[in-house]
């Protein structure tokens, strides 16, 4: 039997509930696609972001920029994704309260760090390593207009020079960052400045062949990359089994 024409419409609660229903089915959804960066925050700060992306006019944002470079310079596994939490408050607030403050905090912070490099490198590696791995998820991840954030290129490829520089490639875990975060971003600093990326790589394939006392994971890892870029940032499976077969090895 037809439904009868006179069926009362759904009231505005009813459709406002179905509504924030239809928010947080989208908000858990894009939690659960962060995964280890999301588990690696503590309670306070997950519900921070929860409720940024849920409406960002209900949160200090820039607090909660604040806490998420400070989870990133000490945590490895939560800076590699952070790139994609921090994209998702962004374009939340973009979209629901036309503002970027979040975006711009994040980046001032981000140069704050970036200055202190040096001294961050002498007291702590692995948070020399956290930065520059941070900054790339950043630069991966966050677009303006569907275009890179220019005002990261610089920083970026100041970072991976330090990292080919002959004291850094004696350090695998900043010869690791360094290959990874080419794999990751390589391409894209490549089509800002082609010129930078050229120098970077004549730095490398000078290391490769004359410092003497690299180790021969480091070699492998400098070979892989060279290799890489030279085949358009790809590698054939041949060459991708290879390379990887020895770093299982």
């Amino acid at each position: 039997m037809a439904k009868s024409a006179c069926a009362p419409a759904s009231s505005p609660t009813t459709q406002g509930n179905d509504a924030n229903k239809q928010a947080r089915g989208f908000l858990v959804h894009r939690l659960n696609s962060m995964d280890s960066a999301w588990t690696a925050l503590d309670v306070v700060t997950q519900t921070m972001v929860q409720k940024a992306i849920a409406d960002p006019k209900t949160v200090d944002l820039e607090k909660l920029s604040d806490a998420i470079v400070e989870q990133s310079l000490k945590d490895l596994s939560f800076c590699k994704d952070a790139g994609r939490m921090c994209y998702a408050v962004v374009q939340a607030e973009a979209q629901k309260a036309a503002t970027s403050a979040f975006r711009r905090n994040l980046l001032t912070r981000l140069q704050q760090e970036f200055t202190g490099r040096e001294q961050t490198r002498s007291h702590s590696v692995q948070e020399w390593v956290c930065l520059v791995t941070f900054i790339c998820s950043i630069f991966d991840y966050i677009k303006v207009n569907d275009a890179p954030l220019v005002a990261l290129v610089d920083p970026i490829y100041d970072c991976l020079f330090r990292l080919a520089q002959p004291d850094a490639l004696m350090n695998e875990e900043e010869v690791d960052c360094l290959v990874v975060q080419l794999h990751r971003v390589g391409e894209q600093l490549e089509q800002t400045n082609s010129q930078r990326m050229n120098q970077l790589f004549y730095l490398l394939r000078d290391g490769f062949l004359l410092q003497e006392d690299l180790s021969s994971m480091t070699r492998l890892l400098l070979l892989e990359i060279l290799e890489f870029r030279a085949s358009g940032w790809t590698l054939t499976n041949t060459a991708h089994k290879y390379y990887y077969s020895e770093v299982v090895d």
